[in-house]
């Protein structure tokens, strides 16, 4: 079977070369596409084609893609969690250092230096003071989200001599396994933020952290401290960071989101978004996604969806496999078998799986499934999707 990929960014060729071009054909215009795959193209004003059966962001966050709407369109929308990460990791050590050091301020004094000769170098010596800073050993770092990125960031840290510490209840067990003993558990945020002396975000933005940190919180941190945002601009209220500023509450503030209110203000530190902005970054997001998007295409197996269930069946040798996507309701796993059982169809294994208001079905059977299943399938009542993969138990023999 032959699949059609729109790219709506330019997709780094490591990517898409796991897409192999006798089954799939990859183009930025197509009529029809199967799947979607980009990275910051905002499809919120796009007509997406009723088509599409999968979209992979290649990257991490997720806001510019309606999500809501594909849920219930029964389209999962995969993304890249994590193969940014070492990008993100070092552009936040950058940060730390920048501030600790006051680099930028004292980059811009050179710069702005017009004197020669003797007479510059005693410029350079007389100006240099202004310029004095701090070591990271022995301060404090909260971390705030312990996802791929901040556990990477939390172990750095914690090499460069840092005392870190952590909040993040939704910590999965592999991320808890990555980190550094040494690095300490903050029971909440206001806690973390009491102890740090700097403070670093890497939480996703949705509703619980729009404006995570206000002028409250600020006020709980440590005078003089430091705030980097590498996560979203929304999770800051700018206006209370520029006031903290302002009276000295924050010492710095560094993110990867500029604004008009930002800009010009010389204790913060913004760059143009370049989280994920390196080769390797870029690559890694696209393979990952680009495999992702392959194994439900072929498969049906769903991996790091943020809007559906984690779902992955081996497929069973000479089966076909159903795919059924569906409100999240009871009774539908039974109805699904009912349906099968009246067209004479044995199932050699099934996998029912939800996340939230979405299920996610796979089932195997024994032998070709008519048109007419299908049909009758997709008339119970909150059934969203139905596929048909009549050649992935072939690829399994």
């Amino acid at each position: 079977m032959s699949y059609k990929i729109q790219t709506l960014n330019n997709i780094s060729s490591k990517g898409l070369n796991r897409l192999p071009r006798e089954n799939y054909e990859i183009a930025s215009e197509l009529s029809s596409p199967d799947a979607i795959i980009l990275r910051s193209h905002n499809m919120h004003d796009m007509d997406i084609p009723d088509s599409v059966r999968a979209i992979g962001r290649a990257g991490a966050g997720v806001n510019n893609i309606p999500v809501a709407d594909m849920s219930q369109r029964g389209v999962p929308v995969f993304n890249a969690p994590g193969a940014n990460a070492n990008a993100v990791k070092e552009l936040v050590l950058a940060g730390l250092l920048l501030s600790s050091r006051n680099l930028m301020g004292a980059w811009r004094y050179v710069e702005e230096l017009t004197s020669t000769g003797d007479d510059l170098k005693k410029e350079i010596e007389a100006g240099k003071k202004r310029f004095k800073g701090v070591e990271l050993p022995g301060r404090t770092l909260g971390v705030v989200g312990l996802g791929a990125i901040g556990v990477n960031v939390a172990n750095a840290a914690q090499g460069l001599g840092m005392s870190v510490q952590g909040f993040d209840p939704g910590i999965t067990v592999n991320n808890a396994w990555r980190l550094h003993a040494d690095v300490s558990e903050a029971l909440s945020i206001d806690a973390l933020l009491s102890r740090s002396d700097y403070v670093s975000l890497h939480v996703p933005l949705v509703d619980g952290t729009r404006g995570l940190i206000n002028a409250e919180r600020i006020k709980l941190m440590h005078k003089g401290a430091v705030l980097l945002n590498f996560s979203r601009d929304e999770i800051v209220d700018e206006d209370a960071v520029l006031a903290a500023l302002e009276s000295g509450e924050l010492s710095y503030y560094v993110c990867d989101f500029p604004s008009e209110k930002l800009r010009g203000n010389e204790r913060v530190i913004t760059l143009p978004h370049l989280g994920a902005s390196t080769d390797e970054a870029e690559d890694n997001s696209a393979v990952m996604v680009a495999d992702q998007l392959r194994d439900y295409l072929e498969v049906g197996n769903i991996r790091n969806s943020v809007n559906f269930p984690e779902a992955i069946m081996p497929p069973t040798p000479n089966a076909r496999r159903i795919v059924v996507v569906n409100n999240n309701v009871p009774n539908m796993v039974g109805q699904i078998s009912s349906t099968l059982a009246r067209h004479e169809l044995n199932i050699a294994d099934l996998l029912n799986k939800s996340k939230g208001d979405v299920a996610y079905t796979l089932v195997d059977v024994d032998s070709d499934v008519p048109q007419a299943a299908l049909e009758e399938l997709e008339t119970i009542e909150g059934v969203l999707c139905v596929r048909y993969l009549k050649t992935v138990g072939e690829q399994a023999a």
